[in-house]
């Protein structure tokens, strides 16, 4: 006989019982809302007013009522972080830890435990498998880091999310950054019927002092920071730089400052003793730990990561240097928070950083268990602190005097006088009093439907007004409304043309009044049509194109799924039409083109990508999918000129050689040409997996040889998901190829790129292939790739 359900309030005081300090009043506030609430509770307070407190009232709930609960987040560094915390939480709680599991694109840890941490990317793709996944038995369902609704590439999937959820599943949406949370309840009721209460606070439980530093260049502030006597000391502190070689930098400039004590020197001493530094980066960052100095970006190899978070966890390390995606993940507990920069972007195109991501950054600063205060430091750009300086020096001469010696020695220094650079993009103290005083931005919904969604949609029933509803139902205004409207039939015709569905009533075809279907045109028939409205030469003219042909104008009825549209549900980690697109492709190519092909389709940094371009012919001669389709194609079709396709350009008259066009680009052409309304297409053009299996697999001379020092652990993320692209894709041979030879290849890549891996780094290798993919169809690999 099943046990009955304790009523919510007697639930209440026993999770308040439980817990192991007072709640604060907001704390208090959130906890009976949640309890109270029939739908649930969106909470909105700054970083560091313990929110994790209320989300782990939810999970007490579902363990002790026996139904499962799901905890969101959009990072699986966090998934982990929270998955170690909750397991440490049910202990407490008197319940076993493997009641806590893990799924993230990486991994699974008790995929079947009542609670589960996963990825917000998972917890879609069960949802639009409920036929695999069943969630009448989930009780709710928290979601951290709830601002991420405003990601213009993944903001999709929590809005989805939303609608899919069954009505008996309770909601828990936290965030720190919502700046129109009424609004957005107002739309979650009147769109999906969820009435949620709504518990917001801007004070912190750890007040911020924010500090402009216009007189003192970043080495002399984070040494006075570390130099004061306790409780005025300053450290540790979390030192936020916009890129990867600007934390490399920045680390330097510190690393001769006195910036530890002797204890500490010889701790530091002993802790990194204990590891290998030979390699890589691992050359660059043992100095600096030394020191009193960490490094914490994507860059770095993830065994380097965590001894950098546990020797800063412990106080060992005085100040971490770290890029912004740090303020979104794991907590690094600081007592100050400093900003190098306030301008963020291209050179050049600099913007000022938004409210959003600045509060987030702020929002590291003061701990509660050891601050009464945490510091934000903001510096004014070093041309102008030199400026400054230079001001004081120049104004202690005085102006006006007859003393010869002070009137050479000022003409002497006036001649040194700093200016700012015409090159430059500077920002001052108004600005930052204007990020300080901005509030977050309101959440609103952005991107496209993602095909993977709308093939399943369509999967399930043909008719269009059902997914015009669906569209209609977006947190957009009306303008932005129509655009999506019109975007949606858009993405119907490129799914007709490439034989997808079948549309009712078929599309109209300018030359051909009674239709054609989509067989009838070159790979991939809305690309001929479009070539032909636009006279004959398509160089990706959108506009002209809709004002010749007008596929606005049109909207089908009904679109009928056909046996091809299965295969866009097959691909998990990359853009499915594109990967539907090269599987028609790759079938002639050869290994060296599959390679490139395959690795063009993972997104990575542009300073990453620059370092791994796809080196010139005589390393990486063109194949037969260049030279026998792609180059006749590209050239009838007047997408490339003979030059940029020729296989060894001659010098010209300055000895320069102009190398081809990589097949990367070619390929992505042809694509853009033949599916034109796809949207957004990343492509990397680079030879990063291909240069691996050139050295035998030796990663550290691949990283010797091309500088990736400090880039490392990009390049060892890139060969992880490298090869769960090749677990996915070995089961879907090309069209024309050889099924065996096909899986005989990919087996062989995935054989030598694990022992790569594995010698890097043991631990990270195991974790990320631990139980990896196993039981669920549709997983994403958490970095939004398959949406």
């Amino acid at each position: 006989m099943t046990a009955a359900v304790p009523p919510r309030d007697e639930l209440a005081l026993r999770y308040l019982d439980a817990l192991c300090v007072d709640p604060y009043p907001v704390q208090s506030d959130a906890l009976e809302a949640w309890f109270e609430s029939e739908q649930g509770l969106l909470l909105c307070t700054p970083t560091g007013t313990g929110k994790t407190l209320v989300a782990e009232a939810a999970l007490f709930e579902g363990l002790v009522t026996g139904r499962r609960v799901y905890y969101t987040t959009p990072l699986i560094a966090l998934c982990e972080q929270k998955f170690r915390d909750l397991r440490h939480a049910a202990v407490r709680w008197g319940f076993s830890a493997d009641q806590v599991g893990l799924v993230t694109g990486n991994r699974q840890v008790n995929p079947e435990a009542p609670l589960l941490v996963v990825v917000a990317e998972v917890l879609l793709n069960r949802l639009l498998q409920q036929e695999h996944f069943d969630f009448s038995g989930v009780a709710a369902v928290v979601m951290d880091e709830f601002h991420s609704f405003n990601d213009p590439d993944r903001g999709v999937v929590w809005e989805l999310s939303l609608g899919l959820l069954p009505e008996t599943c309770r909601l828990l949406l936290l965030s720190a950054t919502v700046g129109n949370a009424s609004e957005f309840l107002g739309w979650l009721r009147t769109s999906h019927d969820r009435r949620l209460r709504l518990i917001q606070s801007t004070e912190r439980r750890v007040p911020l002092t924010h500090h402009w530093i216009g007189d003192r260049l970043l080495p002399e502030l984070v040494e006075e920071m570390a130099a004061a006597e306790e409780p005025h000391k300053k450290t540790p502190a979390l030192i936020f730089c916009f890129h990867r070689e600007g934390c490399w930098s920045t680390a330097e400039q510190l690393k001769g400052r006195r910036l530890i004590d002797e204890k500490q020197k010889r701790e530091l001493a002993r802790e990194v003793k204990r590891f290998d530094w030979d390699r890589g980066g691992g050359r660059k960052l043992k100095p600096l730990l030394l020191r009193g100095v960490g490094v914490h970006h994507a860059g770095l190899l993830p065994r380097y990561k965590r001894i950098v978070e546990d020797l800063f966890v412990r106080r060992l390390l005085t100040v971490v240097v770290c890029t912004e995606t740090l303020a979104a993940g794991i907590n690094l507990p600081a007592r100050s928070v400093v900003l190098t920069e306030l301008i963020k972007g291209p050179p050049g195109k600099k913007r000022l950083l938004a409210a959003t991501a600045a509060h987030q950054m702020f929002g590291r600063a003061g701990r509660p268990q050891f601050d009464d205060r945490g510091n934000v430091y903001a510096l004014a750009h070093e041309d102008d602190v030199r400026i400054l300086k230079f001001q004081e020096r120049l104004d202690a001469i005085p102006e006006q005097t007859g003393d010869p010696g002070l009137i050479q020695a000022r003409k002497k220094l006036k001649k040194k006088m700093p200016s700012r650079s015409p090159r430059k993009q500077y920002w001052n103290q108004k600005q930052f009093e204007r990020v300080i005083a901005t509030p977050p931005a309101g959440l609103a919904s952005r991107g496209s439907l993602p095909w993977r969604l709308l093939a399943h949609l369509l999967s399930h029933s043909p008719e269009v007004d059902r997914l015009r509803e669906f569209v209609s139902r977006r947190l957009l205004n009306a303008s932005r409304l129509k655009v999506a409207l019109r975007e949606l039939d858009a993405m119907l015709l490129t799914l007709w043309a490439g034989g997808f569905v079948t549309l009712d009533p078929p599309p109209p075809n300018r030359s051909d009044p009674e239709g054609e279907s989509p067989e009838t045109t070159s790979r991939g028939g809305l690309g001929a049509l479009l070539i032909e409205a636009a006279g004959g030469q398509w160089r990706g003219d959108q506009e002209a194109v809709e004002k010749k042909m007008g596929p606005s104008e049109y909207q089908p009825r009904r679109a009928v799924a056909t046996e091809k549209l299965d295969v866009l549900l097959k691909f998990r980690s990359i853009d499915p039409l594109y990967g539907s697109f090269l599987m028609d492709h790759l079938g002639l190519a050869d290994s060296l083109e599959r390679i490139q092909a395959l690795e063009s389709v993972l997104e990575l940094p542009g300073a990453f990508a620059s370092l791994v371009r796809v080196p010139g012919p005589e390393r990486v001669p063109q194949g037969p999918l260049a030279l026998q389709w792609l180059h006749p194609e590209l050239l009838q079709r007047g997408l490339a000129t003979a030059e940029e396709l020729a296989p060894e350009p001659e010098p010209d008259a300055f000895g320069r050689r102009r190398w081809p066009l990589p097949l990367a680009e070619k390929l992505k052409q042809l694509f853009l040409t033949e599916f034109p309304r796809t949207g957004r297409l990343r492509i990397n053009a680079v030879w990063a997996v291909g240069a691996v299996l050139e050295f035998g697999g030796d990663f550290g001379k691949v990283v010797d040889s091309l500088g990736l020092a400090r880039q490392e652990g990009v390049l060892f993320r890139h060969l992880l998901r490298f090869l769960l692209l090749l677990q996915e894709l070995e089961e879907m041979p090309p069209r024309d190829s050889d099924p065996q030879e096909w899986s005989q290849q990919l087996i062989e890549w995935r054989r030598r790129l694990t022992e790569t891996c594995r010698e890097v780094d043991l631990q990270s290798t195991d974790q990320f292939f631990e139980d990896s993919m196993d039981g669920d169809p549709l997983m994403a690999d958490g970095a939004g790739g398959a949406w």
